[in-house]
């Protein structure tokens, strides 16, 4: 919190100077104007100084060194504000008061086997609490991440990436900065790949000789014109003007194909080149940070320099629909023709590594987001990893949760199917999505909320929350047997991390003891890991018959003084007290 304040308050200074500055340039900028003004109406009265014409270049000249100062302070000043905003964001965020974070609401997925039941996406959801992405591109590499789980090499990549990024708190926001102040969106991504992949109709050889020659000979035209002052020459440079604009016409559809891609993105790519270029000038210790670093230098060109050329010939091209720019520019110089075979040479060396450097800044942006995670929650750990099935967690929580308030737990699995029991709001849903949750985390390489973890990690298999699939014309029982079937066809297949919340519910209570018993069983014949919950206390009997694989695990409830209690700690055994009645009696239900 200490940081984000000071830094909030450091840039907040800055910003307040460069205003004051702002607006003093900009009165300035107008003072030249009407000093440019004055100059050129004295000196075109009769008798003027030559001092006149002199004194209006000279304001003219300074006019346009202020103008492109007054830019460098307004990017300045939006950079400042956008720092601001960032970290105004992260204390809100930490407060608890205000979560404006994306939520990649629309990931959200009923079918996944865990993503719905788990709260991945949405409001209050995992991403949101983690994701600090802001290119597109970005969002969906970190939405991508937890819906599956890595290959154990890729997590410990991960996980050193992770760490070395969460101190680097300045470059992150730097990056975070870059990517808020010009956002894309998936269409401007799609534009761009979809322009990468295009082809247009090339510049011949005669149009570029045309191109070259044209507009010599035009110039030409007018220097000896003002030299001998024969007007043949000045009536010749206006038909190879209408002759220039003719040569244009014959390009006018590529012109058209490019620019329907490129119209207003010129800005984004720009911001594109700013973000590769913060990377390729940081200095990385982990594998993949180098790795995905090198990426952008394949060639001998860097990758910023690059698609920042594709930025400025994108801009230039853009002008096009200024029609006064482009009579003027093309009748003399052809200006969109030269462009155009700029542009397609760019395209055809370069166009191939376009995805694979966006793909690059939304690899960083998705490590960073973790990273900050991190930087958030220094009290979370990396799980040590393995390949023996040893799941442990000590101080267990999770981490969406008031780290002022929440309670940790102890478990492992040893044995490896836990059967959980306790009354209800005693703590059930949320130790299993706690559960759910950070071997979610551990499966991409994150910290996990728990002073230390050992983790194997597998995939995660969930029934907790589904949904009445009305679409489908399936009850939420049958829509939860068809989520039990692809469980168990899953751990046919491999091993897997299973839990189990309740389940079914649509059924009378001998019924749904017997489904459950016999799911419990089947847990236990396929060697799966992980949790059931259950009201039914004797279903807890089956642990006799498997000790080696079945252990019971309780949340207990006290009733003292007429009030009831829940300490949410897990104990070894079978929850023996009820708080269901004694909470109807006493607000009169029953």
């Amino acid at each position: 919190m200490q940081y984000y304040t000071s830094r909030k308050q450091k840039f907040e200074a800055q910003l307040s100077a460069l205003k004051i500055k702002y607006n003093q340039i900009s009165i300035l900028r107008l003072l030249l104007i009407v000093l440019c003004f004055i100059s050129g109406y004295y000196y075109l009265q009769p008798g003027s100084n030559i001092l006149y014409l002199t004194a209006m270049a000279l304001c003219i000249i300074a006019f346009i060194y202020v103008m492109r100062y007054h830019s460098v302070l307004a990017r300045r000043k939006l950079h400042a504000a956008t720092i601001v905003a960032i970290n105004d964001d992260e204390i809100n965020f930490l407060k608890r008061e205000k979560n404006t974070f994306d939520n990649g609401a629309e990931y959200t997925d009923h079918k996944h086997s865990y993503l719905y039941d788990l709260d991945i996406f949405g409001t209050h959801s995992l991403f949101q609490h983690i994701n600090r992405t802001e290119t597109w591109k970005g969002k969906d590499v970190l939405a991508s991440l937890f819906k599956k789980v890595l290959p154990q090499e890729q997590i410990t990549d991960n996980q050193e990436a992770i760490k070395e990024l969460a101190d680097k708190t300045d470059w992150r926001q730097e990056i975070t900065a870059l990517g808020r102040i010009k956002k894309d969106d998936k269409a401007i991504y799609n534009k761009l790949i979809d322009w990468s992949n295009s082809r247009s109709k090339a510049v011949t050889f005669l149009q570029n000789i045309i191109a070259v020659v044209s507009p010599f000979i035009l110039v030409a035209c007018f220097v000896t014109y003002l030299i001998t002052d024969n007007t043949a020459f000045f009536s010749a440079c206006g038909y190879l003007f209408v002759f220039n604009l003719i040569c244009l016409s014959t390009v006018s559809k590529s012109i058209k194909a490019e620019v329907n891609y490129i119209t207003e993105i010129d800005e984004i790519i720009h911001n594109y080149s700013l973000i590769i270029k913060s990377i390729e000038n940081e200095k990385f210790n982990s594998a993949k940070l180098n790795k995905l670093k090198n990426q952008l230098y394949q060639e001998t060109i860097p990758a910023s320099r690059r698609i920042k050329k594709l930025a400025e010939l994108f801009s230039r091209m853009d002008s096009i629909g200024n029609l006064f720019a482009a009579v003027l520019f093309n009748g003399l110089f052809l200006f969109h023709i030269h462009t155009l075979k700029s542009l397609q040479g760019w395209k055809e060396k370069n166009a191939k590594n376009i995805e694979g450097w966006l793909n690059v800044i939304a690899e960083v942006e998705a490590l960073s987001s973790l990273g900050n995670f991190y930087y958030n929650n220094k009290g979370f750990v990396f799980p040590q990893l393995n390949t023996q099935n040893k799941i442990s967690f000590k101080n267990l929580a999770h981490p969406l949760l008031n780290p002022d308030t929440r309670i940790g737990n102890d478990i492992d699995f040893e044995p490896h199917f836990t059967i959980l029991t306790g009354s209800n709001m005693s703590g059930k849903s949320t130790f299993l999505r706690s559960l759910g949750v950070n071997m979610v985390l551990a499966g991409i390489g994150a910290p996990v909320c728990a002073s230390s973890a050992v983790v194997h990690p597998l995939p995660i298999l969930v029934s907790m929350r589904l949904s009445d699939s009305l679409s489908d014309s399936e009850s939420y029982f049958f829509a939860e047997v068809k989520r039990l079937k692809e469980i168990m066809e899953k751990l046919d297949k491999k091993q897997c991390f299973v839990l189990l919340d309740e389940i079914l519910r649509g059924t009378n209570s001998d019924d749904k003891r017997a489904g459950t018993i016999g799911v419990i069983k089947k847990m236990v014949e396929k060697n799966a890991l992980g949790a059931i919950a259950t009201h039914d206390i004797e279903v807890c009997n089956i642990a006799a018959d498997f000790p080696h694989a079945l252990i019971n695990r309780c949340f207990e409830v006290e009733i003292n003084k007429g009030e009831l209690y829940f300490d949410y700690k897990l104990r070894n055994g079978v929850c023996r007290n009820k708080s269901a009645t004694f909470l109807m009696e006493k607000m009169d239900v029953i």
